[in-house]
């Protein structure tokens, strides 16, 4: 079923007009429980996230992603309105009115069990709080196969409406947990036959390029801060400490593209 909105007023866009801080607190985003909700940005993400599964409450598009979107928008529970370009400027507040743009329900976390239970390459992250990288890093990793994500409680939300719009939706297809206590799960990941690669460009780490890589063997990555790289527990708690070779004018590279080197050096 589709809705046509004819004033701007409508209150069934009013979740349309609250901004992330408001569909969903800071709290609940480094939470390990799912709570609130997202905001998926344009008809690609919007449909990635239906084909996720994942819940609407609303969808607003154009004529044209409304007959794309309405039928599942239904099937799950949300409702599909469509607007002219006038109307949903004005609803959502861009200059420019996306063709779609949804709220979703925010689907419920897996645990940190769950991911390994189900991966064999995770990329893990400590202190990487910019949703832009968080976003780059999900992209890089689903786009070179790795399987699973787990983030500690200071890094950014990989379902932030920057960080959703940076990994083009890809954060959908990809097995995501929170930890508390990254220490502790660094160890779970060798108990379970994980090699853990820890990035840094101290001088005693090893070239990535030289790294001797048993195919059958399950691997993490583990990616720091872009100022202070990976605290020294995470460091130690690693199996080995690599770095990728760069101009030695350069101290360093954005973690996002640091992330794209180490998924490609080590899948």
């Amino acid at each position: 079923m589709i809705t046509t909105i004819t004033s701007s007023h409508d209150p069934r866009l009013d979740p349309l007009r609250l901004n992330e801080r408001q569909l969903t607190t800071i709290a609940q985003r480094r939470s390990t429980l799912a709570a609130g909700r997202f905001i998926a940005e344009g008809d690609l993400v919007v449909a990635r996230a239906l084909a996720a599964g994942c819940r609407p409450e609303v969808v607003l598009c154009d004529a044209a992603q409304a007959a794309r979107f309405a039928t599942e928008v239904s099937r799950l529970g949300g409702e599909c309105l469509t607007a002219d370009i006038e109307i949903r400027r004005q609803a959502t507040g861009l200059g420019v009115p996306l063709s779609a743009l949804g709220v979703f329900f925010r689907p419920e976390s897996k645990t940190i069990q769950q991911v390994l239970a189900q991966a064999t390459r995770i990329v893990v992250v400590e202190a990487v709080d910019n949703p832009s990288n968080i976003g780059a890093i999900v992209r890089c990793a689903t786009g070179l196969g790795w399987n699973g994500l787990i983030c500690d409680s200071t890094s950014a939300d990989p379902l932030s409406r920057r960080g959703l719009r940076v990994s083009m939706g890809s954060a959908f297809n990809l097995p995501f947990a929170r930890t508390d206590d990254l220490v502790k799960t660094l160890q779970d990941l060798r108990k379970n036959d994980f090699e853990i690669f820890a990035l840094t460009p101290e001088h005693d780490s090893q070239d990535i390029s030289t790294i001797d890589l048993d195919p059958s063997h399950k691997r993490a990555i583990v990616l720091g801060s872009e100022r202070e790289g990976l605290s020294r527990a995470a460091l130690n708690a690693a199996d080995a400490r690599v770095k990728i070779s760069m101009n030695q004018n350069t101290d360093s590279l954005n973690v996002a593209a640091a992330a794209a080197i180490a998924c490609f050096a080590l899948r």
